[in-house]
């Protein structure tokens, strides 16, 4: 792959084959981890991901449970 210039900034294509394996499509937003030498790309999660993972913790908590957010932070 080369590095681009685009604007200000640089820019780099990704392989169509790491585009579908990602499951990559226009507007979707990524994470680039570097880890020592080596930069790993992640898809984030989109809206509608982030709330299926909520849903399975819904009625999880004993119906008597409370959270404060207070009490988490006493020292």
């Amino acid at each position: 792959m080369r590095v681009a210039k685009r604007g200000s900034s640089l820019a780099v294509r990704l392989p169509a084959n790491l585009v579908w394996e990602l499951g990559l499509k226009k507007g979707d937003q990524i994470d680039l981890v570097k880890r020592d030498r080596t930069i790993l790309v992640r898809r984030q999660p989109g809206a509608d991901e982030v709330l299926q993972g909520l849903r399975r913790f819904r009625g999880k908590l004993p119906k008597d449970a409370r959270l404060c957010r207070d009490a988490t932070h006493e020292r």
